[in-house]
């Protein structure tokens, strides 16, 4: 049997905030936006190419904003990911190199932070 993760929760403050940076800085896709009720608010955003989303909203979470630490994506090129993110006016760390891959690190406006990994070479 697979299994396969494919929605990750993230606690904000400001759906609305939230949304904007993720779409407009990160580049994230705004697929789901429902609000099901005054107390309820359910937004899905996917990285590109991701299989995993992440959802944002009202009324999904009892977790304090910000909490959520360790989220990761994947890329091809960290220098390129690095350049992107800084254009689109994300606050990213300098590529960071270690024997298991070069990262760069960012966090969203409430304070949830993202590790960007570009995996190492493989040997043979």
């Amino acid at each position: 049997m697979d299994w396969k993760l494919e929605l990750v929760a993230v606690p904000v403050t400001d759906v609305d905030r939230a949304k904007a940076f993720y779409t407009d800085q990160v580049g994230f896709h705004a697929d789901h936006d429902h609000t099901v009720s005054d107390t309820i608010r359910f937004v899905q955003l996917t990285p590109p190419g991701s299989a995993c989303s992440i959802a944002l909203g009202k009324g999904l979470l009892d977790t304090p904003p910000g909490s959520a630490q360790g989220l990761q994506l994947v890329v091809a090129d960290i220098h390129a990911a690095r350049t992107e993110l800084s254009s689109r006016g994300v606050a990213v760390s300098e590529v960071q190199e270690f024997p298991w891959g070069s990262f760069v690190f960012f966090a969203d406006p409430d304070g949830n932070g993202w590790a960007v990994q570009q995996l190492p070479a493989r040997a043979g």
